[in-house]
């Protein structure tokens, strides 16, 4: 069965070249114009993946509000942003609200079929991760990839796909730092550095939220980041 990737793009001329580069890689498309509809639609057929824009119609911000909503209804959904900002305040925000991917427009198809592939390859690999490597325990931290879940001090922590990745890299060898090359390799995805800086402090956002006093995932200025084991 083909991959379902959920576009909402509303130029109608971006909206039909993007779904015709999809459909010739062999995914099927569904598009909507607006962000009206969506939520709906996803809870009755969930995508396998989904890239939308922030300014959706009069509403410069709607995709924004949409990817919030996403997110809070799939946990694991790949969330890619496909817009002509590319503002770093505009990236933050993507990233913080839950995003996977921000591209800009100016990319070529193949550059977003690339990223695409490399999302859904990581969803694949987590699904058929191995018995021995399923469940990862560290101090206070636990990850189960097959169920591609973790929590701190036995309270959930709601990660991206991205999230997840990184932080199972930093996790598997504590003390280790990691570049920021190897934990793109260890997401499967190509980012720039200031992306990966971006998922790292929602990383540690996420874990604060849950224990103030959290300074596991430590900073090595000029290298990378480290999971340090406090046990």
């Amino acid at each position: 069965m083909a991959r379902e990737i959920l576009l909402v793009e509303d130029e109608p001329a971006i909206a039909a070249n993007t779904t015709e580069a999809l459909r010739r890689s062999g995914y099927e498309v569904r598009h909507f114009s607006c962000a009206q509809g969506v939520i709906e639609s996803c809870q009755q057929r969930q995508p396998d993946l989904a890239i939308i824009d922030i300014g959706l119609g009069d509403d410069s911000e709607a995709g924004f509000g949409l990817c919030r909503e996403l997110r809070a209804s799939n946990a694991l959904l790949p969330i890619v942003f496909l817009t002509a900002r590319d503002s770093e305040i505009d990236i933050v925000s993507g990233l913080r609200l839950g995003a996977d991917d921000y591209l800009t427009k100016n990319i070529s198809h193949a550059h977003l079929l690339a990223r695409i592939v490399a999302l859904l390859r990581r969803m694949d690999a987590m699904r058929a991760g191995g018995e021995q490597e399923s469940c990862l325990r560290r101090g206070d931290l636990e990850i189960n990839q097959d169920r591609m879940t973790a929590s701190w001090q036995r309270q959930p922590l709601d990660l991206t796909v991205t999230e997840f990745w990184i932080l199972r890299c930093l996790a598997r060898h504590p003390g280790h730092v990691k570049s920021r090359q190897q934990l793109m390799d260890a997401a499967n995805v190509v980012l720039d550095d200031n992306t990966i800086t971006s998922h790292i402090k929602r990383l540690r956002r996420k874990f604060q939220q849950l224990d103030q006093g959290f300074d596991a995932l430590q900073t090595a200025y000029g290298m990378g980041y480290r999971w340090l084991d406090p046990s």
